[in-house]
Parts: structure tokens; sequence; C-alpha cells
């Protein structure tokens, strides 16, 4: 019996979807452990007010990401996926991904930094937030190359590399924040809100060099490179240019999608706070609220969702592999496993939240707001959860439009209780607004799914 336990175990370990699942949990975990007290810190260091207006960079954050690299690591991990499938090699995909990914990546940069007071003024109407632009740019280009290794290394089932450069890159970003802002304060100076986004940057530079790192070790001991000998320049080159297009036209209608997500969520984000003085808050109260929210409340919600991304993230490229095959029954059954798997974490999330929210808030984050927004949010983990994750199976199975057509139709929903809302009950109508929109995209993603393995099963 005892040696069944193991070999049954052992067997477990060795499957790839398992396996990169526990090691991208585990460092998740880790990282969002460290995440947590960081942002504790961060609070208790600059303040409600101060988190506010740091979180007015994360629509910036979000769409230069999905301009420069979010669609080519999905395509790079989709197409590494489907050659090692058709039994070929994957980096040309990779390398494909980055001729594409960083002269966009260089472009963002330049727009950012020289047009950082305009952004601030215009867009996220606080000319505070423009010195933070132009740190937050340089940023770009390494997050860009680090998001293309990163999806080559999926795309082979390899978490390794892409869980200790996420764990590093955390370190590093709290470590730099840590002992800049205690030597500040040392001087008996105030530290201002920028040291956070130099942190930033600096993580994201040890993240990219951890990541190519790893890819030189990987390709000099690769034992089919090792038993074909290096590539040959002339058909590698050929190659590259036949996989340029493939990868463009996937992920240029993902990029566009994306874009249009993240002006929309651009919209809300900064619309929250003018909603908020227009229900009668002044510029200070307002950005309060909005960084209790966004920077201490969504934060702890979104906490468990670090193992469903871990799923999410393994779930592209298995299922990209399977449905090249033709083999829709390994498809179906990870369907119904992930869908039975994020219902049972959910309810526990939602009745942990629930009944620990208010105590979360007033205790770790020395304030009540965060606890009645906790509880609040709660109710939204078992379609937060299911949605990472079904996201991801219907990018495997070829419906990146649908998906975005579906996200579109939540995030109206959203502003439509931002801007309606919000003036009349507050902040209280956005999170109505929340949970509403994650419903109706949970049922949108339950009956695509179903109606694609209804038609080929």
């Amino acid at each position: 019996m005892k040696s069944g336990f193991f070999l049954r175990t052992r067997a477990l370990s060795q499957r790839p979807l398992v396996r990169g699942t526990l090691i991208l949990t585990v460092t998740g975990l880790i990282t969002r452990v460290i995440g947590f007290f960081y942002r504790i810190y961060l609070s208790r260091l600059f303040g409600e007010e101060g988190m506010g207006i740091y979180q007015l960079l994360s629509p910036v954050l979000a769409l230069s990401f999905s301009l420069c690299a979010a669609a080519y690591q999905t395509a790079i991990s989709k197409f590494v996926a489907e050659h090692l499938g058709h039994g070929r090699r994957g980096l040309a995909p990779l390398f494909s991904g980055l001729l594409l990914s960083l002269p966009l990546s260089v472009l963002c940069t330049t727009v950012l930094f020289r047009h950082a007071d305009f952004i601030a003024a215009h867009l996220l109407s606080e000319t505070r937030t423009a010195p933070m632009l132009r740190i937050l740019a340089f940023s770009v280009p390494f997050s860009s190359v680090h998001a293309c290794i990163n999806g080559y290394f999926y795309g082979v089932k390899r978490t390794a590399p892409p869980a200790v450069a996420q764990l590093l890159e955390q370190v590093t970003r709290v470590g730099c924040v840590y002992v800049i802002t205690s030597h500040i304060l040392s001087l008996g100076k105030t530290p201002s809100i920028n040291v956070a986004v130099f942190g930033l940057a600096v993580g994201e530079v040890v993240s990219m060099c951890v990541c190519l790192f790893a890819l030189l070790h990987t390709y000099r001991t690769d034992s089919t490179a090792q038993s074909t000998g290096s590539f040959r320049l002339i058909g590698f080159r050929r190659h590259q240019e036949l996989l340029l297009l493939p990868i463009l036209r996937m992920a240029l209608p993902l990029t566009l999608n994306r874009i249009v997500l993240n002006i929309l969520q651009s919209i809300e984000a900064v619309s929250i706070p003018a909603r908020l003085r227009l229900y009668g808050y002044d510029n200070t109260t307002a950005l309060s609220v909005y960084g209790v929210l966004t920077g201490m409340a969504m934060p702890m919600i979104f906490f468990p969702n670090a193992l469903t991304n871990s799923v999410s993230v393994l779930l592209l490229p298995l299922i990209s592999e399977n449905a090249a095959r033709g083999d829709m029954k390994a498809v179906r059954s990870a369907v119904l496993r992930t869908v039975k798997f994020c219902a049972i974490m959910g309810i526990t999330c939602l009745s942990f939240f629930l009944l620990t929210g208010r105590l979360i808030g007033s205790k770790l984050f020395d304030s009540a707001l965060a606890g009645h927004f906790i509880t609040t949010l709660s109710f939204l983990c078992p379609f937060l959860y299911l949605d990472s994750t079904l996201s991801s199976i219907l990018q495997g199975l070829g419906k990146a439009g649908t998906i975005f057509f579906m996200n579109v139709l939540a995030l109206l929903i959203r502003l439509g209780f931002v801007f309606f809302t919000i003036p009349r009950v507050g902040i209280t109508g956005y999170l109505w607004g929340i949970l509403a929109s994650q419903i109706i995209l949970s049922l949108l993603y339950l009956l695509c799914l179903r109606r694609f393995l209804k038609h080929h099963t």
C-alpha cells in the first residue's frame, strides 16, 4: 500500500498541469503574501490619499502592457505548444514575438516619458502622477522581454523560471522601496510615493534578467540542440519569417481587444474619483476612498486568485495542444474539472471574507472602510475565480473575439453603474456594478463553452 501511494504521488507530480500549477501556486502565494504586507506598509507610510494617487497609474501600466506584451505572450505560448504538439521546436515563436514586441515597447517608453505632463493633467486628472509616469516608462521594455520569455516557458510547460522571476521581482521591489524609504525617514524627511514606482521599475529589470538567464541556460542544455547542433542560420531565418505573420495575425486582434478593454478600464478608474466628487466628497476624500477600494480591499479579494491564475496560465497551452490533436475528450475533462474546482474555491473564500472581512480591514489596514469593502466584495469570489480560468480555456480554443465582446459588455455594465449610481448612492453603487458584471460574464463564458463542446463532441 505504501509503495502504491508513492507511485500515485509520483505519477501526479509528473502531470505537467498539476506540477506546473503547484509551482506557480506556491510562488504566487509567497509573492502575494509579500505583496500583501507591502501594501500594508505603503498604506501606512503614504496614507489613503497616497494609495489613491498610486493606483491611478494602474490603467497606464495595464494599457502599456496590453500594447507591447500581453498578446505576444499569449501568442507565443499558444504557438510554442502547437509546435511541440507537432514535434517541432518552440524557439522560433519566441524570437518572432520579441521582434514584434520590442519596437512597440520602445515607442511606448518614448511617448510616456515625453508626454507625462499631458497624460497626468488631462487623462489621469492628477498632476502629481507626472514624475511617476516618467519612472514607469523605463520599465516597459523590460516588462515586454520578460512577458515574451514567460510565454515561451508556459508553452513548453516549464513554470519554474517564470515563478522564480516573479518571486525575485517582488522581493527586489519590496526590498528596494523599504531600503530607500528607511534611509529617507532616518534623515527626518518624508518619502514620496514616487519611490514605490521606482521599486516597480527595478523589479521589472531583475525579473527580465532572471528570465533571460534561464532561457540561455535552457537553450545551452537542451538535449535536442545538443543532438542536432546549433540552428542553421539561413533555415532558421526562413522559418522565423514564416512565423512573424501568424503571430501577428493572432496578436493583433488580441492587442486591439485588450487596448479597447484597457481604455474602458482607464475611463472607469479615472471616473470613479470624479463621480465620487459629484456625490459630495472633496478631492482628498474621493482619492482616499478610491485608494482603499483598489489598493487595499481588491488586492485582498484577489489574493486567493494566485491559484486560479496558475491554472489559467497553463490551461491555455494545454487546451491548445489537445485541440490541435483533436482530443476533445481531454478538453471537456479539463473544463469540467476547472469549473468544479473554481466553484468549491469560490464558495470557501466567500464564506471566509464574509466572516472576517471587517476584522481584516481594521486589524491589518487600520481602516474600517476597507473592512466594509472586503465584506461586500466577498460575493465576487465564486464568479471572479471562475472567469479567469474559463477565459483561458476559451482563448486556447481560439475564441479570443468572443471573449472580447463579452468583456466589453461586462465593462459597459460597470461603467453604467459608475456614471449613474455612484453620484446617487456613492461607492456602494460601484460595488453593485462589479458584482452584476462578474455574474453576467460567468454565465456568458459557460454558455459559450457549452455550445462549443456540444458542437465538437
